[in-house]
């Protein structure tokens, strides 16, 4: 399947611009998920692709060919919106042939076509029902099924699962990974949840204010995070962000050994990133703590505790300890993340 190539595209609306120099390159059949806050340009950038908006400066090609200099309809993109966009009037084997009546297909064609999606789908017993009659995944399964039924080159699904409960989130998201994986379509996914980011991409591409953040595979995001945006963005419950400084060859207030900054970086002020799993509960610790608030969440609870002049979050098993509370602890220095504090970017990225 063609991949998809972003070359320094930017886009403005008015004196406001959303999308600053993006450049993007997928592989073959895989699945980027572009993961960020409401507003950050994320939509903006799929209806770029799409051609619903034209880019100020830049290239998008699919394939071989500069999908930019095309209108939409030459591009041989899909386009899944999160609201469904079904036709209320039609039927399910309606709504899936419209886009192959638009195409002129023949009707022989589109009949086959109509069944092999409705049954890859499991919508095969639903084709004469009307949107009104079904769940809200149906509706989603339909959605996707007009997409998928016009072979397209390259699918773009602008957060489709964002109008569904929690549980059928869930399900949905196994399934489309399953059917991306089946059909092997490039494929751009855009969502603001980081768990749909973090259990369907083969790659994620973090963005803010317009800016890649970082592109890279779940592992680097969320252990090699290139700034402090996207190592509080990935993770639940977030990332401790504690102020620091390095002095004497340590990193405190931990008093760790530094292991990475040259040695001339002396009593520099710093931003040092522990994720919460990694600061563990210990008897025999070197830090002390007082438990400000626990958050039972059944299996575990949610801690946030007093160290020094600054408040820690950590994970641990629900029911031992209550607000007022003692506590030490020890640190897993081995996954330590550092950042500048002026510009929050990894030291490690620097260095």
């Amino acid at each position: 399947m063609p991949k998809l190539n972003v070359i320094n595209v930017e886009k403005s609306f008015g004196d406001r611009k959303v999308l600053h120099n993006i450049c993007l390159d997928t592989n073959d059949g895989e699945l980027v998920v572009v993961l960020g806050p409401s507003g950050c340009g994320k939509s903006t950038l799929l209806r770029l692709i799409a051609g619903l908006e034209n880019a100020d400066t830049g290239e998008i090609w699919i394939g071989s060919n500069r999908a930019d200099k095309l209108p939409p309809r030459k591009r041989n993109v899909a386009l899944v919106f999160q609201n469904y966009a079904l036709y209320p009037h039609m039927t399910v084997e309606q709504n899936l042939a419209f886009p192959l009546k638009i195409a002129k297909i023949d009707r022989s064609e589109i009949k086959d076509r109509v069944l092999a999606t409705a049954t890859l789908l499991g919508l095969s017993d639903r084709l004469d029902d009307h949107p009104a009659q079904l769940s809200g995944g149906q509706r989603q399964r339909v959605a996707l099924g007009r997409a998928i039924i016009r072979k397209p080159d390259l699918f773009l699904l602008d957060e489709p699962l964002s109008n569904l409960d929690a549980d059928l989130r869930t399900r949905m998201r196994r399934e489309l990974v399953e059917l991306q994986k089946n059909l092997g379509v490039t494929t751009v996914y855009v969502t603001h949840d980081q768990t749909e980011a973090l259990t369907m991409a083969d790659r994620l591409v973090v963005i803010d204010d317009g800016f890649i953040r970082q592109i890279g595979t779940v592992d680097d995001i969320y252990n090699k995070p290139a700034d402090t945006f996207v190592a509080a963005f990935i993770g639940t419950p977030k990332i401790n962000l504690i102020e620091g400084w390095i002095s004497d060859g340590m990193i405190k207030p931990f008093r760790i050994s530094k292991v990475f900054v040259p040695s001339d970086y002396e009593l520099r002020e710093i931003i040092v990133g522990i994720r919460p799993e990694d600061i563990l509960i210990d008897p025999e610790g070197k830090y002390s703590a007082t438990v400000k608030s626990v958050e039972y969440l059944g299996d575990r609870s949610i801690m946030t505790a007093r160290f020094i002049n600054q408040d820690i979050t950590l994970v641990h098993d629900p029911g031992k300890y209550e607000p007022g509370d003692q506590i030490r602890f020890s640190i897993d220095d081995g996954h330590l993340h550092l950042f500048h504090k002026e510009t929050g970017i990894s030291l490690a990225k620097v260095y």
